[in-house]
């Protein structure tokens, strides 16, 4: 219990002020418990960041919940995601609540401005992927003709089939590199984690007729179940599964506010999840649980033998295909909803110009394009 309550704690402070995104969580996690805390090894703490890359989920809140995992059991896993995830999920919920009915003039001049911020990181993500994931000509061609199937046919069913093909397309052509390892033994894999993340996936598309609720775990369990490639993934993904119960200026509102917080970018479920439930506390809780739900449970699948699945060439290049498909994704994203919604004149793209700059150029943290988009919402409010 000590050691429960000891992971809780530690994650809850890390929780308070990580900002920056999944990388920057990464770094956070290895300080605080590799070199500070010496819960493990370097060496094995890779493994876990290794093991996050190949699932689908949130990256770093999987290598939080595998930490404690690894340090007390399934207790110590879930203690560290609460720990880690509730100051954002608190702020998102909070500020979905007092957003809610009729929003004045300040606050809509203040959500303008972060929907250009939601501009100027989804371009910056991109490029880091396409750099990252598009290494070939094969995977260059397969985020192009990913993102021209979604943007001329929108739709979680064709993000499926393109992840789908991206996936044999590469696993028939793309050659991945030379592996070279000691790492010998048996697969081991935990069948029900498995089991349940498969049955959740294919049998709740059909209890959605039950209830609000159902619906509502549902399309976010889908979302937390296809996001390959980071937390900015999950943004394509959400918008299309929500099928409009939300507006595209609540919902990239609240995709810029995930950004604003500390914490994992999945608390956004908690913003959206208070929209969409009769109950917002109750939405906040059933959306959250909802879209980190099967990133877990494929953790807990695979996490003790992460090492023989990665060295599969077949299992390499066809990762390698879904994560050029991400690229693709994310680009199609990044045109509608985030750009077409967001950028109506001269002087937001001037923004986005100049905040892409100021991100990719000077290297300023984002909470310091945060301060800059509420003060650009703000001044043009006052001026218009």
């Amino acid at each position: 219990m000590k050691a429960v309550v000891d992971i809780f704690t530690s994650f809850f402070l890390l929780g308070l002020h990580s900002f920056g995104g999944p990388a920057a969580h990464i770094g956070y996690f290895k300080k605080a418990f590799v070199d500070e805390k010496k819960w493990l090894s370097e060496q094995d703490y890779q493994g876990l960041v290794a093991l996050s890359q190949m699932l689908p989920g949130p990256g770093s809140s999987q290598v939080g919940f595998a930490l404690g995992l690894k340090r007390a059991g399934l207790a110590g896993g879930m203690a560290a995601f609460l720990g880690f995830t509730l100051p954002s999920f608190l702020l998102l919920l909070g500020l979905a609540l007092y957003s809610q009915g009729q929003q004045p003039d300040w606050l809509q001049a203040v959500i303008h401005g972060l929907k250009l911020l939601a501009v100027v990181v989804v371009v910056d993500a991109v490029l880091n992927m396409y750099r990252s994931f598009c290494q070939t000509r094969l995977l260059t061609a397969m985020a192009v003709l990913s993102a021209a199937a979604l943007l001329l046919v929108p739709g979680v069913a064709t993000q499926f089939v393109v992840f789908i093909v991206a996936a044999l397309v590469c696993f028939k052509w793309h050659q991945a590199g030379p592996i070279e390892s000691d790492v010998s033994g048996k697969m081991k894999v935990k069948i029900w984690a498995l089991g349940l993340f498969i049955l959740l996936f294919l049998g709740l598309p059909w209890l959605t007729q039950l209830g609000s609720g159902f619906a509502l775990f549902n399309d976010f369990y889908q979302a937390g179940s296809l996001v390959f490639g980071g937390g900015h993934v999950v943004l394509p993904l959400l918008e299309q599964s929500l099928h409009g119960q939300v507006s595209q200026d609540t919902f990239l509102f609240g995709y810029a506010a995930a950004q604003a917080v500390p914490g994992p970018m999945f608390s956004l479920a908690a913003f959206l999840g208070a929209y969409l439930d009769a109950s917002p506390i109750w939405g906040a809780l059933l959306a959250t649980l909802a879209i980190f739900l099967p990133g877990f449970l494929l953790v807990l699948a695979f996490m003790q033998s992460w090492q023989q699945l990665s060295l599969k060439p077949w299992f390499a290049s066809a990762s390698a295909g879904i994560n050029a498909a991400v690229v693709g994704l994310l680009l199609a994203a990044l045109y509608q909803p985030v750009f077409t919604s967001a950028v109506i004149s001269a002087v937001d793209m001037v923004a986005v110009i100049l905040g892409l700059f100021a991100l990719r150029g000077l290297k300023l943290k984002v909470m310091w394009l945060v301060f800059g988009a509420l003060v650009l919402g703000l001044g043009l409010h006052l001026i218009g």
